[in-house]
């Protein structure tokens, strides 16, 4: 049975009549907006190719772990799926029967976020009247097959029809950035730009950390035979990309401490992981230290730190071994900020010009410690709900557990988290949306007059994303 697909244009807000028509209003004035993407994961060399997108399967169900985890959970795999093995960039054998399978199973996203990026993505960019189904699967796909073959959707072209001004790519410490300068050269500067991601230097147990080394060494150009030699060339490393447009660094370690070490302890812990003697104990003490670091290190050229802690990475150890990473198996696990920021905060949070913002899987800190936190330090800034938060709900609770302590420019307004390109325009206009709903409700309680609660808005979707990203220096 098919049913039809449409977005309503009242999606997402408020259901109280006259709160809903203040919102209508509020929303009129942001939905226009430009969007400012700065924590992308589209990789730079899909904007450089320019190639038209593969087919539905390739665009919508094989990078999307939300998509995929969900499958998973009723027993159907990855292998049922037809997905390949990690490490290959082998095409889909089979999209259609992929395909068919998601369409199939489109029940299974009820009430789920998928579900509204999804549904915002088929009517709203490819003009699909009807939901995906197994009656209607194969239809489908050659409508979308047609859809992204056409110009129009090219990954270029869809910048300017999604209103994209800037977009940030994330990237390895050891990446060349000769394809960012390529682009840049085409389109100008300052519209797809790197963002330094160096976590993998310091896995010192993870399978591969020396090859990863040894590619870092290179793209530095220097020798890395101790602790300040590393720093060095991270230093180094920062400014090219600055050089090359980037305005922030992105951590993605499990644990939020930034306690540092005497440097000749650091030193004994790298040179402890040269010699492949490093424990994981004392890998974590070093990537505490290495978020100290980091944060000196934004105080003397600019780069926004973005700090993602609180995901049990790779949860399944079989699946990791037959898959890899990135497909569904990362769990957010609670996290302690107060204590483990502290030695970060009081060296660097007053710091001027220092821009830190800290991102959450755990809802339980946002009131009793982020919040509070980002209400005291001019440096920090409350990143928008990121993963499992990124929901309709989780963007409420989000903005009524912040407000009372943080205030609204105390944190980023949205940054969305994708590599599902076609969704980045429906994540931003659902947080507009969710926004508009909180904001409204404060105008219906007497709380804020409609004129504030327009300025805010706006600032929260546009303003505040580009003032917690300024241009760095090198």
């Amino acid at each position: 049975m098919t049913r039809p697909l449409a977005l309503h244009p009242d999606r997402a807000l408020p259901h109280e009549p006259g709160v809903r028509a203040i919102a209508r209003e509020i929303l009129s004035q942001t939905e226009p907006l430009p969007l400012v993407s700065m924590h992308g994961h589209v990789d730079i060399s899909v904007f450089v190719d320019n190639e038209p997108f593969a087919d539905p399967a390739e665009v919508f169900i094989r990078p999307d772990h939300y998509l995929t985890r969900m499958l998973g959970s009723q027993g159907i795999s990855r292998e049922a799926l037809g997905l390949p093995k990690p490490g290959t960039a082998a095409a889909l054998p089979d999209p259609r029967r992929t395909w068919r399978l998601f369409c199939q199973n489109w029940r299974l996203y009820r009430g789920t976020p998928t579900r509204y990026w999804l549904e915002d993505v088929f009517a709203g960019v490819f003009g699909l009247t009807e939901a995906p189904a197994a009656e209607n699967a194969d239809e489908l796909f050659d409508l979308l097959s047609e859809k992204l073959a056409e110009p129009g959707y090219r990954p270029l072209a869809l910048l300017e029809r999604f209103g994209i001004e800037i977009i940030s790519t994330t990237d390895a410490a050891w990446d060349s950035l000769a394809k960012h300068s390529l682009l840049a050269d085409r389109i100008g500067p300052d519209r797809v730009i790197p963002t330094f991601r160096p976590d993998a230097l310091f896995a010192f147990t993870a399978r591969g950390w020396k090859e990863g080394l040894a590619r870092f060494e290179q793209a530095a150009g220097r020798e890395i035979r101790d602790y300040p030699t590393l720093l060095a060339a991270l230093r180094d490393r920062r400014a090219d990309f600055i050089d090359a447009g980037a305005r922030a660094t992105d951590h993605g370690i499990s644990t939020s401490d930034t306690t540092p070490l005497d440097p000749a302890d650091a030193d004994r812990i790298f040179q402890a992981a040269l010699s492949g003697e490093a424990t994981m104990e004392a890998e974590q003490a070093f990537n505490a230290n290495m978020l100290f670091e980091f944060a000196r290190m934004s105080v003397e050229d600019g780069l926004t730190m973005q700090l993602h802690p609180g995901s049990l990475r790779d949860y399944d150890a079989a699946v990791f071994a037959n898959w890899g990473p990135d497909v569904g198996y990362d769990i957010p696990v609670a996290m302690n900020y107060s204590h483990c920021l502290r030695p970060l905060l009081e060296a660097f949070g007053h710091a001027d010009g220092f821009r830190f913002v800290v991102f959450t899987l755990d809802e339980d800190v946002f009131s009793r410690e982020l919040a509070p936190l980002a209400g005291a330090y001019p440096a920090m800034r409350l990143g928008a709900p990121w993963w499992f938060l990124d929901t309709p709900g989780g963007m409420r609770r989000y903005r009524e557990a912040v407000t009372d302590s943080a205030g609204f420019y105390n944190t980023t307004g949205f940054v969305d988290d994708t590599r599902a390109y076609f969704s980045i325009p429906a994540r931003h206009n659902l947080f507009r949306r969710v926004d508009a709903g909180y904001l409204a409700t404060l105008v219906a309680e007497h709380r804020l007059g409609l004129d504030e609660a327009i300025e805010t808005a706006i600032d929260l979707s546009y303003n505040l994303p580009r003032s917690t990203y300024p241009a760095a220096r090198s």
